[in-house]
């Protein structure tokens, strides 16, 4: 196995207990597509408490399982796409730390996801979509469940505010649906006042306007990209996840805040967590 890493390579996480083959389907088509290396690496959970209890056997058998999971998955990675370079990593360590260090290192990183509630997010230790998310430096994509390639035509959702980071996750979206050759729905939120008796509020004109300024200048970067962009009132986490209910996955940017709604896409990137069920990508603010 293989101990270092080119900075383009796709990432993905493989869990030793639970199904791996979703997230590494992405992790896989992805690399294929972009025409880079791909990465698994599996992380092993230090040994419990050393001082007290020997538990050196259990860990070495964790070692050995781990690279049981690791030989059976980049088989499988190598029969779905056999071009793709696909190669191994088998390290020792706290999972979540160690797969967000990795990040600074990655093109894309990809995990799967248990579906855990937010008690349990807290409480387990097999918890890492959203401390990973919150803390890798490259695009994340959580995978609970698979992409709606049946929905013809394929589209892409791109969750936009008008921050720094928004402009990550637009050109991040823009880009995948140029090398998926599929639609991209661009949707910002706007959430109107409490107290409004006016039929149509001058506030969501000025969205409208903003988010068309705001999509002109990557429609013109790629005009093949079929695109529709709309503001839609609401909260922000239904709103994207009922957009998204059919689509291949959701882009958002992360710690954006602000612009067309003041929406906080850190809680909305940690709601989508939840509620999404297609793929989630983050991108970082840089």
């Amino acid at each position: 196995m293989s101990s270092t890493m080119d900075d383009q390579d796709v990432v993905v996480g493989i869990d030793p207990v639970k199904d791996w083959h979703l997230p590494l389907a992405w992790a896989t088509d992805e690399a294929h597509r972009r025409g880079l290396g791909l990465r698994l690496v599996l992380v092993v959970p230090p040994q419990h408490d050393a001082q007290h209890v020997d538990d050196a056997p259990r860990h070495m058998a964790s070692e050995r399982a781990g690279a049981e999971v690791l030989a059976a998955a980049v088989a499988w990675a190598h029969a779905r796409w056999p071009d793709v370079a696909a190669t191994t990593l088998l390290l020792g360590g706290r999972p979540g730390p160690t797969l967000a260090h990795l990040s600074r290192r990655a093109r894309m990183l990809v995990l799967g996801s248990r579906h855990l509630s937010r008690a349990e997010e807290f409480l387990s230790a097999g918890s890492l979509a959203v401390p990973v998310t919150a803390q890798a430096s490259c695009p994340v994509v959580v995978v609970a469940d698979a992409e709606h390639s049946t929905q013809q035509p394929s589209y892409l959702v791109v969750g936009v505010d008008g921050s720094e980071a928004a402009q990550g996750a637009l050109a991040l979206a823009f880009e995948e649906a140029d090398l998926r050759g599929c639609a991209l729905r661009v949707v910002a939120v706007w959430q109107p006042p409490v107290f409004s008796w006016r039929r149509r509020d001058p506030d969501l004109d000025d969205e409208r306007r903003l988010l068309s300024e705001t999509v002109a200048g990557w429609a013109g970067k790629y005009p093949d990209v079929p695109l529709r962009h709309e503001v839609v009132a609401g909260p922000p986490v239904e709103v994207l996840a009922d957009a998204a209910e059919h689509a291949l996955a959701v882009v958002v940017g992360r710690r954006g805040q602000g612009g067309y709604s003041g929406m906080r896409l850190g809680s909305v990137v940690h709601g989508l967590l939840h509620r999404a069920h297609c793929p989630v990508i983050t991108v970082p603010m840089r």
